[in-house]
């Protein structure tokens, strides 16, 4: 079975069909940037830009960047416009994408989902956390596989800062950190999530989980079991995928 599976990031907005059997995408994936002032109306041009690449008529399910409850109502936005905050989502595409049926889950929640089902997590019980490097720093939490959502972890306190804004992607390359200097922000960051939730495995997501071998080996001092994602940056489109069955 298909579904239309869009990742929204504070950088680009991609998407693509998604065999839900395979956990795979089934066409190369297209992306746009996301626009500046990324405001709601901006985003939702972008997402149906990216569903009408593919003639889509189907539903689709979409992840954001921030808590979302309801399945549709934006409570935060970090690295978006701030006026995404109480904005019923779930409408907002499913009017863009002219009536097409619309799913809107936790963009990292999304991911880890997909991660458990058919990545580094499958067949994982205890306490597993995803984590997702990219303009922030997205969270995943599951006990016994059962996700507990919208916690947000990269919004914990480190050095006084956002741990995002010390120790994402974009935090790395706004700086002009070294791989080694940003492994060590890096190791700074998940010893202090080990602390407070003691998971047995860490699944490191977003774009730079293509590069693990630059830097997963200089991450030390960590009792969890550290692992690059298995679907890497498509994870999100499928978990928006998997979720828009789910909620079908």
């Amino acid at each position: 079975m298909q579904i239309f599976g869009v990742d929204i990031g504070g950088s680009g907005i991609k998407g693509a069909p998604v065999d839900l059997d395979k956990g795979e995408l089934t066409q190369e994936r297209c992306k746009v940037l996301t626009p500046h002032p990324a405001t709601p109306d901006g985003v939702a041009d972008g997402v149906k830009e990216v569903v009408d690449h593919f003639g889509w008529k189907g539903p689709v399910g979409l992840t954001f960047p921030g808590v979302v409850t309801g399945g549709a109502t934006i409570r935060t936005a970090a690295n978006v416009d701030k006026s995404w905050i109480d904005t019923d989502a779930r409408a907002l595409f499913g009017e863009r994408l002219g009536g097409l049926p619309v799913t809107v889950v936790n963009d990292a929640d999304a991911a880890g989902v997909a991660e458990m089902r058919f990545g580094a997590g499958q067949g994982r019980g205890g306490t597993v956390i995803l984590l997702t490097f990219g303009t922030g720093i997205g969270s995943a939490l599951f006990v016994d596989g059962v996700l507990v959502p919208n916690t947000e972890l990269g919004h914990l306190e480190l050095n006084g800062h956002d741990a995002e804004k010390r120790a994402s992607s974009k935090a790395k390359d706004d700086n002009e950190l070294t791989w080694e200097h940003w492994a060590h922000r890096v190791q700074k960051y998940l010893a202090h999530v080990e602390m407070l939730f003691s998971p047995e495995l860490f699944v490191i997501g977003g774009g730079v989980s293509r590069k693990a071998d630059k830097f997963l080996h200089l991450i030390e001092g960590i009792r969890a079991e550290i692992v690059p994602a298995q679907l890497q940056n498509n994870a999100g489109i499928v978990g928006a995928a998997m979720h828009a069955l789910d909620q079908d």
